[in-house]
């Protein structure tokens, strides 16, 4: 089945992008490593954050990066930025304010690159594949910069798994016919209400070495125990 055209409409795509900005001046602003951060490298960070994603997804599918063909997209991240900086101090006593806004980050990452992947017509699976590299490509892009661990690939609330589903049911209503817009909607709620319950219950995928311990488990219980009233 072709997908339906789609036009992301430039409001959508810079609320992503500032929302963006917003969420990665925040995480910069506390952070405590050995290297501080100066002003410069926490508006680094926010725009890293608001422009990496649609940055990543373009690269991906092979077109201009729609952030370097409006003027609007590098001021509003760096606004956004800018903005992020002058509240952390408030924003930082809103801790659901923060999981909110990182789970909506996430979801309008994911749900424009998967619409955009599909209707350019790609098949759902890498086009989900793409959404969910925009909806986490910001994310491993600050972690590089500032030397730590990637996120997603240590163990945490469903970040990458969060974006995965509300791609995948883009994705599906697509395919199944619905509008493409309502389709994006869905996948948007889909990741946020996730990443959200996700991060307030605690929620993460298995750990590696826990699934090696079960796994040792299992086959030493096999084995037979001799006791001692037994040998006599």
């Amino acid at each position: 089945m072709t997908s339906q055209m789609l036009i992301i409409p430039l409001w959508a795509d810079l609320l992503a992008v500032g929302l963006g900005g917003v969420q990665g001046a925040l995480f910069a602003s506390g952070f405590r490593g050995q290297q501080r951060l100066d002003l410069l490298g926490v508006a680094i960070i926010g725009i890293m954050i608001g422009m990496g994603g649609g940055l990543i997804r373009d690269l991906l599918l092979g077109v201009v990066p729609a952030t370097l063909q409006s003027n609007w997209y590098l001021l509003t991240a760096s606004g956004a930025a800018l903005v992020g900086m002058l509240l952390a101090g408030i924003f930082q006593r809103l801790n659901a304010a923060i999981i909110a806004l990182d789970a909506l980050v996430i979801g309008l990452f994911g749900a424009f690159g998967t619409s955009k992947a599909l209707a350019l017509g790609l098949p759902p699976v890498p086009a989900v594949f793409v959404g969910v590299c925009s909806a986490v490509g910001g994310g491993v892009l600050r972690d590089m910069m500032m030397g730590l661990p990637v996120a997603i690939m240590h163990v945490g609330s469903l970040y990458a798994v969060a974006a995965g589903a509300g791609c995948a049911v883009l994705a599906t209503a697509d395919a199944l016919g619905a509008p493409l817009e309502y389709a994006a909607v869905a996948g948007i709620i889909v990741t946020t209400v996730i990443r959200i319950l996700a991060v307030i219950f605690d929620v993460s995928l298995p750990e590696q070495r826990m699934l090696h311990r079960r796994k040792v488990a299992v086959e030493t219980s096999a084995i037979p125990v001799v006791r001692r009233h037994d040998a006599d």
